[in-house]
């Protein structure tokens, strides 16, 4: 089963790349009040269904793919479609 999981700074704290991003963005002319940058995982699990797949995958997040001090995560499965 397919999953993503996306990492990202809790809000509050400080997004130094975030930040860079958001100041070029403004230099172009575009107008952003805030960006926050983060990292995606994308797992292929060896679990029955998607809801296990998502209960897996919040553990990994939690203990490998996260510092859950100061990032917060997103688990999304990826269903196969059938045709």
């Amino acid at each position: 089963m397919k999953v993503t999981v996306t990492v990202r700074p809790r809000a509050g704290i400080l997004d130094p790349q975030g930040e860079a991003v958001r100041r070029s963005l403004e230099g172009l002319g575009y107008a952003a009040s805030d960006v926050r940058a983060g990292k995606v995982f994308d797992l292929d699990l060896d679990v029955g269904d998607a809801r296990e797949a998502v209960r897996v995958a919040g553990r990994i997040a939690e203990q490998v793919l996260s510092n859950p001090l100061i990032e917060e995560f997103d688990v999304a499965a990826q269903e196969p479609v059938r045709l």
